[in-house]
């Protein structure tokens, strides 16, 4: 899922600002969500800190409570991962911006052929994104994107018989069996059992006896079987 961070104090550019994402995104046919702030308070810093999948952030430069400028360093501080997008109103700040590179991906003056310019930074984004290792699936009518990193491990619902994909953030269920899954996943994706495969560069620890994995969230499962493990050192 794509994350849009729209950070805007004019109620009626954050609208504009939406619909623009609404209108670019619904002809790609992939999963997002819009988060909308119309200030960096508590909220938006929040959010920051929350582990969330591929953000794009959409920024103002100045709002009543800080700059734009303070809120990029820190998010750059906690990730560079995310996308970066200024959109003002004030174009003689671009200089500021790259002075102190962010590693933005673009600057945004709002009255210069806006719509067209944010279009083209969301598309860049997302193929930024698209570099990195994905599993990408389609259920029903919604197409998928789920980072690899992202993934915690892959089980099976033997009630719904479906394959059932869990993240930092949420879980996905899809009609494909776990055999079929693991054709889609390169070798970090370790097999533990007939109804399970773990992100092994997830893994924190795994207990023998106990056969339980912990993952570096904290997370732990028991669903392991030493046909499966016995020669297997990605646990220890």
């Amino acid at each position: 899922m794509i994350n849009f961070i729209i950070c805007d104090d004019n109620s009626n550019q954050r609208t504009k600002i939406e619909n623009i994402v609404h209108s670019y995104m619904m002809k790609n046919k992939l999963e997002y969500q819009i988060h909308l702030f119309e200030d960096y308070n508590s909220n938006f810093l929040k959010i920051i800190q929350k582990p969330m999948p591929f953000k794009i952030y959409i920024l103002d430069i100045e709002t009543p409570s800080r700059s734009g400028i303070d809120v990029a360093r820190m998010i750059r501080a906690k990730d560079t991962n995310s996308a970066l997008i200024f959109i003002t109103g004030h174009n003689e700040l671009s200089e500021n911006i790259l002075k102190h590179n962010f590693l933005f991906l673009s600057f945004i003056n709002k009255f210069d052929n806006s719509e067209a310019r944010l279009k083209d930074a969301i598309k860049e984004a997302i193929k930024i994104f698209d570099l990195k290792p994905m599993l990408r699936f389609k259920e029903g009518k919604t197409n998928y994107s789920v980072a690899s990193k992202d993934i915690l491990y892959i089980t099976r619902d033997s009630v719904e018989r479906k394959s059932i994909i869990v993240t930092d953030y949420s879980s996905f269920k899809l009609n494909k069996s776990i055999s079929e899954i693991k054709e889609m996943l390169d070798d970090d994706f370790i097999q533990t059992h007939r109804a399970c495969i773990v992100n092994s560069r997830r893994v924190l620890s795994y207990n023998k006896s106990k056969k339980i994995i912990t993952f570096d969230n904290g997370e732990t499962i028991d669903i392991v079987s030493t046909r499966f493990v016995r020669n297997k050192d990605a646990y220890e």
